[in-house]
């Protein structure tokens, strides 16, 4: 089964830290296209993930995973 990256970890987070998208995009610096990709569970670069990880103090699997991708038929 192939995998697939999930930032739930990072919703999660902003709501433990009662803060919104938006809040998060203008203190990390990061575009609104790079949090419309990770709305879309699409990938980003390493970069992006840097800012936020260092916005919100935390490491990078703080904020995301590597999860089955239930409609694969990879295997």
């Amino acid at each position: 089964m192939a995998k697939v990256i999930s930032y739930n970890k990072l919703w999660k987070l902003l709501i433990d830290k009662n803060m919104t998208r938006q809040d998060l995009r203008e203190i990390s610096g990061i575009s609104t296209a790079s949090l419309a990709k990770m709305k879309k569970g699409e990938n980003i670069t390493t970069a992006v993930l840097m800012k936020i990880c260092n916005a919100l103090d935390c490491n990078i699997s703080d904020i995301m995973e590597t999860i089955d991708d239930e409609g694969s038929t990879q295997q």
